[in-house]
């Protein structure tokens, strides 16, 4: 499967990464099956920021009541890996729903996409996404 995703976007979100370096940014992703039309950058609670992410739970929260009262659809999330690879790591693998949602890993200059699935899946619970840039 393949979803697009805006240059612009792109770039915001690995100037994200670099300003939390050296620790975890994340944030929310809204749009549709063919294509992420916003994110939101939102605090990461994680007690170990460094090596972890936890999404704010009252903006995750706040998204989905938003979404069950018609707003934008909420997609999936994305996190950086500081000093990782763009995949999704053991531990994103362990706290991952199986949902279907979108997941965006940042790394370095790289951004990689995978959906969120049962036990099974290519990479842990993960299937790969490929991104495609748009302007």
């Amino acid at each position: 499967m393949q979803i697009m995703l805006s240059s612009a976007l792109h770039a915001q979100m690995l100037a994200l990464a670099e300003v939390a370096h050296p620790h975890e940014c994340c944030g929310l992703l809204f749009g549709d099956d063919g294509a992420i039309r916003r994110m939101q950058p939102v605090a990461n609670v994680s007690d170990t920021p460094d090596r972890a992410f936890e999404i704010d739970p009252a903006a995750l929260i706040a998204a989905e009541r938003a979404m069950r009262q018609g707003g934008e659809r909420l997609i999936g999330h994305f996190h950086s890996h500081p000093n990782g690879r763009a995949e999704p790591s053991p531990c994103d693998a362990a706290s991952a729903a199986a949902d279907g949602r979108l997941w965006l890993v940042i790394a370095g200059r790289a951004i990689t996409g995978w959906r969120a699935q049962s036990a099974g899946a290519l990479l842990g619970r993960f299937d790969p996404v490929d991104l495609e840039l748009a302007d």
